[in-house]
């Protein structure tokens, strides 16, 4: 699912030959044009960041300058969330975090470029990433706690057990389309009103909402963040 209402993008370039030449393929596995455009602006974004790495990687030096002071900057901020948030023992995840808070911002941030869309505009993307802070939370309870981590879903008496239990599985599923629908549908909003607004009024008046969605933005990439920490911290700790 996605925002399939758009001006021509860069990628177009690529989906429209591969679309029409393999289409066949693409109807047999529901495959949008919308969607493939998604997965050719989120490699794009992910280049870009993988490049922005290996450039500051390899230009390291004792006395930060240019680009380095700046990524130093977001990364000590990163880190210092993370701590503030989950405590020391969130620093083994800090990787994670810095990984999926520079990915979604990315992601948001591309569409107000002329020519890309927003990657976090597509369903799947968004449900991806909460997946993946879905599967890491589970992961981190099981191999914290082994078998006993199951007590999380069971209630704190024994007489509940077939009430909480229920309740606790479909509350962490929840979280899945709470993570995954929050960010799609703040960033597709965003886009329908610039695109909407650049069809009606081409010069100045988009201005404004384009502030706001980086602004907002920002803010999306915050509650991703640091609502997964807080599943993760949750995990962590023993049931009780």
């Amino acid at each position: 699912m996605s925002a399939d209402i758009h001006p021509p993008v860069l990628t177009d370039i690529i989906s429209n030959p591969a679309l029409h030449s393999m289409g066949a393929f693409w109807d047999k596995y529901g495959v949008t044009h919308a969607d493939l455009n998604n997965v050719l602006n989120t490699w794009i974004t992910m280049l870009v960041l993988v490049i922005a790495a290996v450039i500051v990687k390899n230009k390291l030096e004792l006395v930060p300058r240019g680009s380095q002071n700046f990524w130093e900057v977001v990364v000590s901020t990163l880190e210092d969330l993370v701590v503030q948030t989950m405590g020391e023992h969130g620093r083994p995840y800090f990787p994670l975090i810095a990984s999926l808070a520079l990915y979604i911002l990315a992601c948001n941030l591309i569409g107000i470029l002329p020519w890309f869309q927003s990657a976090t505009n597509n369903l799947n993307t968004t449900l991806s990433l909460a997946l993946t802070a879905f599967v890491v939370t589970h992961y981190v309870g099981l191999r914290e706690h082994g078998a006993k981590y199951v007590k999380h879903f069971l209630g704190p008496v024994s007489w509940l057990i077939p009430l909480m239990l229920p309740i606790e599985i479909i509350g962490h599923l929840s979280r899945v389309l709470s993570l995954s629908f929050r960010l799609f549908g703040n960033i597709m909003g965003e886009d329908l009103a610039i695109i909407i607004l650049t069809l009606l009024v081409p010069y100045l008046v988009p201005l404004p909402m384009m502030v706001l969605q980086v602004f907002t933005s920002f803010i999306q990439t915050l509650v991703f963040i640091m609502l997964t920490m807080m599943y993760i911290t949750g995990a962590m700790e023993e049931a009780h």
